[in-house]
C-alpha cells in the first residue's frame, strides 16, 4: 500500500493502524534550529483526543507524543531544537478492543471503506479499518503542530459552523467562545442547540455530518504556483484527504455561483502602507493559486459516520445478503474532532508553500 506520504519540501509520511501498538508520523524537510516541545504538540492532540465529552468515541487513548529523532535538546527545560533531519513522531494505542469488530470480520459495513480495500488489495484490516481509520488523523495532527512553526507570524484556526442543517449565526463569532465548548463552536447560542440535538442523535445509536471552516490569518503574499501547484489546489487536496470528507471549498466556495461579477469579485486600493488593501475577501485569500495576503479561508464537509446502531444491507466476503449493526464505540459527530485535523492539514500545505516560495524567489 503506497501514497501514506503528503507534501513536497515539508513532507509528512503517517505510519501505524488502528489496533496496532502505535502510530506515528515522520516529518521530513523540517527546516534546522526551530525550538520545540512535545508539551506544544500534545496542545494539538489534546484538541482531537477521543473520550473527552459525550458527544465523541468514548475510546481512552491519552495520546502522548515521543519524538524519537531529527532533534536535539535545546536550552530551556523540556526544548528540542530541530536539526533539519527527519523528525519521528510516535503515539502508543492503549486502548484496543478488536473484539468490537469480531462480528464484521467476513461483513462489509456500508459506507465505510471494507469493500474498497478487499477489492484492490484483497484483504483489509477488520478491526476499526486498519489504515482508513481516523486513528490516523492524530499522526498529521502531531505534523500540523511543527508545521506551525515554519511560517513566522501565521495563525491557523478552525471552528464547526455547521451540524446536521443547524447553522451557527456568524453575527456572534467569537474564536474565545471556540475554545470554550465541545463542539469548537464560535457561536455560544448555537453551541447550546447542537448538545440538545447530539444528545438525541447519540441516544437513537444514528449520527449526523457537519461543515468545519479554517482560518489561516498573517499568510504572506506570494505562496502557491500557476498552473499545478496552485494553493488552494493543495489545501482541497489536503482537506480531502481526511477521513469521511465529502467537499471543499475555497472563499465563497460553491456560494460564488449565486453571486454577480460586480458582488464577487475583491475590490483592491491603496492601503496606508503602501500595499494592495482588498475591500473584501470573497476569493478567500487566493487569486490564480497564489495568495494575497488576506486570511486563508477554507470549508470542508464531513459526512455523518457510516458506524451506528441501525440493521443495514450488505453482503458477506463470499456475496451472501446479511444486515450489519457497527458495535463498539463511535463518533454521533465525527466532524467534531475533525477542527483540529483540518486547521493540521492546512498548517502543513502553508508550511510546504512556504518553503518551495523561499527557494524559488529566495522570499521569506
Amino acid at each position: 500500500m503506497s501514497h501514506n506520504s503528503f507534501g513536497h519540501l515539508f513532507r509528512v509520511t503517517t505510519w501505524g493502524e488502528s489496533h496496532g501498538p502505535a502510530i506515528g508520523a515522520v516529518v521530513d524537510g523540517m527546516p534546522p534550529n526551530i525550538p520545540f516541545t512535545e508539551a506544544e504538540i500534545q496542545t494539538y492532540l489534546d484538541k482531537r483526543r477521543p473520550g473527552q465529552s459525550r458527544y465523541t468515541t468514548q475510546r481512552q487513548e491519552a495520546d502522548r507524543v515521543r519524538v524519537l529523532s531529527g532533534a536535539m535538546l535545546g536550552s530551556a527545560e523540556g526544548e528540542f531544537v530541530s536539526t533539519g533531519t527527519p523528525i519521528s513522531l510516535m503515539i502508543e494505542n492503549i486502548d484496543q478492543r478488536s473484539k468490537d469488530y469480531s462480528d464484521i470480520a467476513q461483513r462489509y459495513r456500508p459506507g465505510h471503506a471494507d469493500i474498497t480495500y478487499d477489492m484492490k488489495y484483497g484483504i483489509r484490516d477488520y478491526r476499526g479499518g486498519g489504515r482508513s481509520s481516523a486513528r490516523e488523523t492524530a499522526c498529521r495532527v502531531a505534523a500540523g503542530a511543527l508545521a506551525r512553526k515554519v511560517v513566522p507570524g501565521v495563525v491557523v484556526r478552525g471552528a464547526l459552523v455547521q451540524i446536521g442543517d443547524i447553522e451557527i449565526d456568524r453575527a456572534r463569532w467569537d474564536w474565545e467562545e471556540a475554545d470554550r465548548n465541545p463542539f469548537f463552536c464560535p457561536d455560544a447560542e448555537t453551541a447550546g442547540r447542537w448538545a440538545e440535538f447530539l444528545d438525541a442523535v447519540r441516544k437513537r445509536g444514528s449520527s449526523v455530518g457537519a461543515v468545519i471552516e479554517v482560518v489561516a490569518e498573517g499568510v504572506p503574499s506570494g505562496l502557491g504556483a500557476p498552473l499545478y501547484g496552485k494553493l488552494d489546489q493543495d489545501i482541497a487536496g489536503a482537506l480531502m484527504s481526511i477521513n469521511a470528507v465529502k467537499g471543499v471549498e475555497i472563499g465563497n466556495g460553491f456560494a460564488a455561483a449565486t453571486l454577480s461579477g460586480e458582488d464577487n469579485a475583491d475590490e483592491i486600493r491603496r492601503g496606508p502602507d503602501g500595499k494592495p488593501h482588498f475591500l473584501s475577501n470573497n476569493a478567500g485569500g487566493i487569486l490564480g493559486g497564489i495568495s494575497t495576503g488576506q486570511p486563508v479561508v477554507a470549508r470542508f464537509a464531513v459526512k455523518p459516520t457510516s458506524s451506528i446502531l441501525t440493521p443495514r444491507k450488505s453482503i458477506d466476503a463470499e456475496g451472501n445478503e446479511v444486515e450489519v449493526m457497527t458495535k463498539g464505540r463511535h463518533d454521533p459527530c465525527v466532524g467534531i474532532r475533525a477542527v483540529p485535523i483540518g486547521e493540521a492539514m492546512v498548517a502543513c500545505v502553508l508550511a510546504d508553500h512556504y518553503l518551495r516560495h523561499r527557494g524559488q524567489t529566495g522570499q521569506g
